[in-house]
């Protein structure tokens, strides 16, 4: 019966473990679109400094309650189940943030909008199955 319950538990330490680093790279990305001078932001991202302050820091807001709603209902367990919807909130942001760049004729740098979509994909699917959840012990 051991051999049972190490394939969950294996996969719930992996979703926490991209669930973290995710969350760690949105909320950093989300505090800079919020929180710096929008000219330092296009320093690090072109696209920041041609699109309206209100879209930067729109953007900045959903990249903190992405990397907040990874975290925040499993950590401290008010709700766990909100975690798996704001995985697929992240995996629509990431196809919009795709579509923007492609048609601002930046296709080529989606690689990174995709891998994070994937991710997100992997977390929703695995929290909202149930083989992400350890197995109880009778």
């Amino acid at each position: 019966m051991t051999n049972q319950h190490k394939p969950s538990k294996a996969l719930h330490t992996t979703l926490w473990v991209v669930q973290i680093l995710l969350a760690v790279m949105l909320l950093w990305a989300g505090t800079v679109k919020l929180f710096q001078p929008a000219h330092e932001v296009a320093a690090m991202w072109s696209w920041a400094g041609e699109v309206p302050l209100a879209l930067l820091r729109l953007t900045g807001a959903v990249d903190l309650l992405g990397g907040l709603g990874l975290i925040l209902p499993a950590l401290l367990r008010i709700r766990p189940r909100l975690t798996p919807f704001a995985a697929v909130g992240i995996v629509v942001l990431m196809i919009c943030a795709g579509i923007f760049h492609i048609v601002r004729g930046e296709g080529s740098q989606i690689g990174f909008n995709v891998l994070v979509a994937v991710l997100a994909a992997g977390i929703a699917w695995g929290r909202f199955g149930k083989a992400a959840i350890p197995a109880r012990h009778p």
